[in-house]
């Protein structure tokens, strides 16, 4: 669960850290935290197959020998197959390291960035009166991050801006420092805003500063 990703402690250190960098640009940062971008059907079937074929065939003749069937008996082949497969299925669905090895690095890219294009839009990120929206997109289960700006940014910030914070914060959250990382983030973030969009007269917060979303992969 993202809700276990961070905690309520390290949410109010996140929030501090983008009031800290709304102060200085018209920007509007918001930080949102997901468990997974996707729920990966396909991986718990690749995975079932990947194990269970391999086992049921390797368990048939013992077994087609003990019930006096024959080593290579169909019907003890499928009856061991079916209860191994429902077995590895739902551990592959369920535990989250067996389901990142049937995934592929591609897929999980894909996804997260389309995830944070929808949550930039549901959340309601393109209303800010000047286009000023910057979304850190961070998906807990498959370990990636994605900063995505409204067109008033992208008019005047080049999407390779990111890359490095992006980078950065990847690293962070490897190495177990999730919050820490974030706000590392969202100063750098910060920094790139005040210099194209500083903060002017009358400039209000517009957007909640922090999302977590508690959904399950």
């Amino acid at each position: 669960m993202a809700d276990g990703f961070i905690t309520e402690a390290e949410q109010q250190k996140i929030d501090a850290c983008v009031r800290a960098a709304e102060t200085r640009t018209r920007g509007e940062i918001v930080v949102m935290v997901v468990p997974a971008s996707d729920h990966y059907p396909t991986a718990g079937w690749v995975g079932a197959t990947a194990f269970a074929f391999p086992l049921a065939i390797a368990f048939t003749p013992m077994l087609g020998g003990i019930l006096w069937a024959g080593p290579f008996n169909l019907w003890v082949f499928l009856a061991t197959l079916l209860p191994l497969w429902l077995v590895f299925h739902e551990a592959a669905k369920r535990i989250p390291v067996m389901k990142r090895w049937f995934i592929s690095a591609k897929e999980m890219e894909a996804e997260v960035r389309e995830a944070a294009y929808v949550q930039f839009s549901r959340k309601g990120l393109y209303r800010t009166r000047a286009e000023t929206g910057v979304l850190i997109y961070v998906s807990v289960f498959e370990r990636r991050v994605w900063v995505l700006g409204d067109r008033g940014i992208n008019a005047r910030i080049p999407e390779t801006d990111w890359q490095g914070i992006v980078a950065a914060l990847v690293q962070s959250i490897q190495a177990g420092r999730p919050a820490e990382g974030i706000c590392q983030a969202v100063g750098d973030v910060g920094r790139i805003l005040e210099e194209k969009f500083p903060i002017g007269v009358g400039d209000v917060d517009e957007l909640k500063n922090v999302m977590v979303e508690g959904r399950s992969p």
